[in-house]
């Protein structure tokens, strides 16, 4: 199901970087957001999968975005965050190059995602939206963790 410029209306997106791209993920989706840690790695889990925090008593899978997306050796600095996403009832961890801000996007503001070989498949993108001078990428976040390729979910069965 595509969404349209008009179901974004009013919705606020959490803008955050990886390498030089500025991506958008639906503001609700984020339950908080963490300076980096170590991780503890996980025998056989994808190379993407960094591994695992106990945040509060629970276990999260934490996602490294730019070796997903294969934009570069990932660099952990003093900008380096995770976002902890709440998504169908799962955590998850999601890190990034840092976040910027909450953005409020109208539909004039989003275009709709071109069909090109982008570093993922446009099924995970609802949009470009523009804000000025930037341009977020705007990422379906409940389809990209939910897809296969991630491994981290059960496909909601209907």
């Amino acid at each position: 199901m595509q969404e349209n410029a008009s179901d974004i209306a009013g919705r606020e997106f959490l803008a955050f970087t990886l390498g030089s791209e500025e991506y958008g993920i639906d503001i609700l989706k984020v339950q908080e957001i963490r300076g980096y840690e170590a991780v503890t790695r996980i025998a056989n889990a994808p190379e993407f999968i960094k591994g695992v925090i106990n945040l509060r008593g629970i276990i999260i899978p934490v996602v490294d975005m730019r070796i997903k997306f294969n934009l570069g050796e990932p660099v952990y600095d003093q900008f380096t965050v995770v976002i902890i996403l709440n998504i169908g009832g799962r955590v998850v961890g999601m890190v990034v190059d840092s976040v910027s801000d909450v953005t409020t996007l109208t539909p004039e503001q989003v275009k709709p995602a071109p069909e090109m070989g982008t570093a993922f498949s446009s099924d995970y993108l609802i949009g470009l939206g523009t804000i000025d001078e930037r341009m977020l990428i705007l990422v379906n976040i409940d389809k990209l963790m939910s897809s296969d390729e991630m491994g981290l979910m059960d496909t909601v069965a209907s």
